[in-house]
């Protein structure tokens, strides 16, 4: 639940007037790193309090998700800070063989994601623990420690979304990210993954979110109000649901 308030915290902190002063200073990739390191430290804050403090993690993300809101609008004071270093704005800008780098950086990251879950044995645990703590645990998979990555390397993907929505608007708001969190749901459940665990992949993700920008670009395009748009979201998010759980229980009765 804190994934977008994780990619605007990120896009805040890295945006900051010291932050931009560092990069003109040193490069550019300092704003990159800033906002990588601020989505994987919240993300590992996760992890602990999940993990290892034992809380139902649907509560703490919760926490989080207010908390990084709240930090960043303490950080922005509620203001828009525009970014003016030239390298990063050139950088996110720009076309490789006629693509924009936004959409390599994309393509990138759901590449590397399909690799680590599927063809490392970090991805066969992850499935595994998700499907049965209790199981893994008993499997010798460290669960704890295990659940602390994930929650890490969730934070990093908010991390660099947050570096995406700078380079594309180039500007850091507190409102960044604003309800990405349900936009994330919706995009996973379509793409086939349980909301009880132990199945999904990453190409079915990648079409839930491909499937939903098509939506949107469409609501868009004649005119519907984004309460409209989200009321169809909702639908097609409890439909895929219902969906899910009838596929689940035709399976299991097979």
């Amino acid at each position: 639940l804190s994934v977008g308030s994780l990619t605007g915290l990120a896009s805040v902190w890295a945006s900051t007037l010291a932050t931009q002063t560092m990069a003109e200073d040193v490069h550019w990739t300092v704003m990159v790193l800033t906002a990588l390191a601020v989505g994987t430290a919240a993300g590992v804050v996760n992890g602990l309090i999940i993990a290892y403090g034992k809380v139902v993690s649907f509560i703490a993300t919760l926490a989080m998700m207010i908390a990084a809101r709240g930090l960043a609008e303490m950080i922005s004071g509620r203001q828009t800070q525009v970014v003016s270093v030239d390298g990063f704005l050139d950088f996110f800008r720009a076309d490789v063989i006629g693509v924009p780098v936004l959409v390599w950086i994309f393509a990138v990251v759901a590449v590397a994601g399909w690799f680590l879950f599927n063809r490392t044995t970090f991805g066969r645990r992850t499935v595994a623990v998700g499907g049965n703590l209790e199981a893994s645990r008993l499997a010798g998979i460290k669960v704890q420690r295990h659940l602390l990555y994930v929650y890490a390397l969730s934070g990093l993907t908010a991390g660099i979304a947050g570096v995406m929505m700078l380079g594309r608007t180039t500007a850091g708001t507190s409102t960044n990210g604003l309800y990405y969190e349900l936009e994330v749901i919706a995009a996973v459940v379509v793409g086939g993954t349980l909301l009880i665990g132990g199945r999904g992949t990453i190409v079915g993700t990648v079409i839930g979110v491909l499937i939903f920008a098509m939506l949107t670009n469409v609501f868009t395009i004649n005119n519907l109000s984004i309460s409209a748009q989200n009321v169809a979201k909702g639908a097609i998010i409890v439909v895929a649901v219902l969906l899910q759980q009838r596929f689940a229980r035709r399976s299991a009765s097979t």
